[in-house]
């Protein structure tokens, strides 16, 4: 009982020196110089359910999967409005073989605060095997439409660098063989790295 209580008492002493830590570096920070290009490279993961209109795979079915590739680029036009390209994606396991549901987005990310922001984007779908997996049985390419929404919040700043978490909703359909479709919604969380 007494070594339950004391590892608790660590453990909630740990969580509290964290958190002071990182009120602390949070505090420290600096406005980002946002005057030019921005790049952005985010890892993470979520959720994504697919649906074939042949009814192979359904929402009923989410799967946890990986934020990959997550990369944005931008040019700022104002102080706090940025036109954005982007490339969400999951990857997701589909007959055995793995796959990705992603695409090239074309947006705009616009900072309401110094550190919070929305983005959102419209474009090309594409549903491809994912490059470590292709195969006879899993090498056809599938394009549609997507689009996406997105908050985030940048918890570390510096003069031309800042981290933020984010979170994204992707909503795609993409043609695929014999005149179906495969629609596909996904959510992520992840972590951003981005240079100014």
């Amino acid at each position: 009982m007494r070594a339950k209580r004391k590892q608790l008492i660590n453990t909630l002493s740990l969580c509290a020196l964290l958190l002071i830590s990182f009120i602390s570096v949070a505090q420290e920070t600096t406005t980002p110089n946002r005057d030019k290009f921005i790049f952005e490279f985010g890892i993470g993961g979520g959720f994504i359910n697919i649906e074939n209109s042949s009814g192979t795979q359904t929402f009923e079915k989410s799967q946890g999967a990986g934020n990959f590739p997550d990369f944005k680029v931008g040019y700022m036009v104002k102080e706090n409005l940025a036109i954005t390209v982007s490339l969400p994606g999951m990857i997701y396991d589909f007959e055995d073989n793995d796959r990705h549901f992603g695409g090239v987005l074309v947006g705009a990310q616009y900072w309401f605060a110094n550190k919070w922001w929305v983005n959102g984007g419209i474009g090309l779908g594409i549903d491809s095997p994912a490059l470590y997996d292709i195969n006879d049985g899993n090498d056809d390419w599938n394009f549609g439409k997507l689009v996406s929404v997105g908050i985030g919040y940048e918890f570390y700043q510096k003069e031309n660098f800042a981290m933020n978490v984010q979170s994204k909703l992707v909503f795609g359909s993409v043609n695929i063989a014999n005149d179906q479709h495969r629609d596909a919604a996904s959510f992520g969380v992840s972590l951003g790295f981005n240079w100014f």
